[in-house]
């Protein structure tokens, strides 16, 4: 028997210490949320991709009254992104979540869907995707998908 240790490293900052480019993402993916469709949550998730190909395409979340017929999103702007330009990998995605009409204070972490989603497009273009947590208060950046979802499921989980 053996203890497999995993770690997962995430960089903590706020607002005013990103770049410009992550800035601009992150105001993206703010815009997105407050166009979400969530009549029934009141939950509105926004999330901006940037593609290798230097194109910056967002999502947000679609709620239907027959759950679950709705979308995540990071799920609709990574969809999005595969479909309207297959060649380009994604370099980054940023979520940001408010309800009430405000952001939250803490960054929102995607679901176990997206996070497959998320590593299956990682996977798919064999590049890393930085991805980036809005929150109020601070910030989180992992710099690979596979960071939220190490023991994840893949194409080598089938050839098994």
């Amino acid at each position: 028997m053996e203890n497999l240790n995993l770690t997962t490293k995430i960089l903590v900052y706020t607002f005013e210490e990103a770049t410009e480019s992550i800035k601009k993402l992150i105001i993206e993916a703010k815009v997105a949320a407050e166009k979400a469709y969530a009549p029934y949550s009141g939950f509105h998730v926004g999330a901006a991709v940037l593609l290798s190909n230097g194109k910056i395409v967002t999502g947000n979340n679609q709620e239907n009254a027959a759950y679950p017929s709705g979308l995540c999103a990071e799920r609709v702007a990574i969809f999005y992104a595969n479909a309207q330009y297959p060649e380009a990998s994604v370099e980054a995605i940023a979520v940001a979540a408010c309800h009430d009409g405000a952001f939250t204070a803490n960054p929102c972490s995607p679901c176990g869907g997206c996070r497959q989603v998320l590593l299956e497009t990682e996977n798919r273009h064999n590049s890393p995707m930085r991805v980036i947590l809005y929150g109020e208060n601070k910030i989180y950046e992992l710099k690979s998908a596979k960071a939220l979802l190490p023991v994840g499921f893949g194409k080598e989980s089938l050839d098994d």
